[in-house]
């Protein structure tokens, strides 16, 4: 890592550009990343062992307890000062995702053929670019959504977890509320990766949107898989 970076905002044009260029690219990589290891789990897994992950709320619990100690050690690889460091971050996040998403995914693909989810896709790729261009075009500060986000999430994490042990359906409501906290999630980070994040923090800046995109597109696929019950 550069010891002479500047922050994003401070820097020159080109060299804004070129940190922007590097983290869409590497945002763009994740997704297919993620996509090529989905195919690939969804391929060879057998379907009983996929089905295990839903077999009982504990043992989903423990899958979520999983993922998030998996994210929390992928951010810190992925802000290290190793460059590979920080792409081993990005991989096993991707990882991550791909193995949370797997029951999911193959539910939907066994429903709808995989109609659904590319419905999902379509709609979620064409928010983050809204998103991602009201946050460029309006040069507006949304820092202040920080709080927000957090205690939400906190919240959401809350009901997750009590909807697993009680065995309550959070319903349609919770997913279309989740979709609105991934939308201010995508606003705030694509706001810090101007203002805050360094010009060789870009690898880093893509695993946050790649975060953010994620929980945008299993929300919105929630919400159209439950439209077909």
């Amino acid at each position: 890592m550069n010891q002479y970076s500047e922050i994003v905002s401070q820097a020159s044009v080109s060299e804004r550009t070129d940190f922007y260029k590097r983290t869409y690219l590497h945002v763009a990589i994740a997704v297919l990343a993620f996509m090529v290891v989905e195919s690939f789990l969804l391929k060879f897994i057998p379907g009983e062992m996929i089905g295990l992950m839903l077999g009982g709320s504990y043992v989903w619990l423990f899958i979520i307890g999983l993922f998030w100690l998996g994210s929390f050690i992928a951010n810190k690889f992925a802000f290290s000062l190793s460059r590979s460091a920080q792409y081993f971050g990005l991989g096993l996040y991707v990882l991550l995702e791909a193995i949370i998403f797997l029951p999911m995914l193959y539910i939907a693909s066994a429903y709808s053929g995989g109609e659904v989810i590319m419905q999902a896709a379509i709609i979620t790729l064409s928010m983050f670019g809204g998103l991602t261009a009201l946050v460029f075009m309006s040069g507006y500060d949304f820092s202040f959504m920080r709080t927000g986000i957090t205690i939400g999430g906190f919240i959401a994490l809350g009901l997750i977890v009590a909807g697993a042990i009680f065995g309550f359906n959070l319903g349609l409501w919770f997913s279309v509320g989740m979709v609105v906290l991934a939308s201010a999630s995508i606003l705030y980070q694509t706001s810090q990766i101007k203002d805050t994040y360094t010009t060789d923090q870009y690898v880093g800046a893509a695993l946050q949107i790649f975060a953010s995109v994620m929980l945008l597109f299993w929300y919105i696929l929630r919400i159209l898989m439950s439209r077909r019950d």
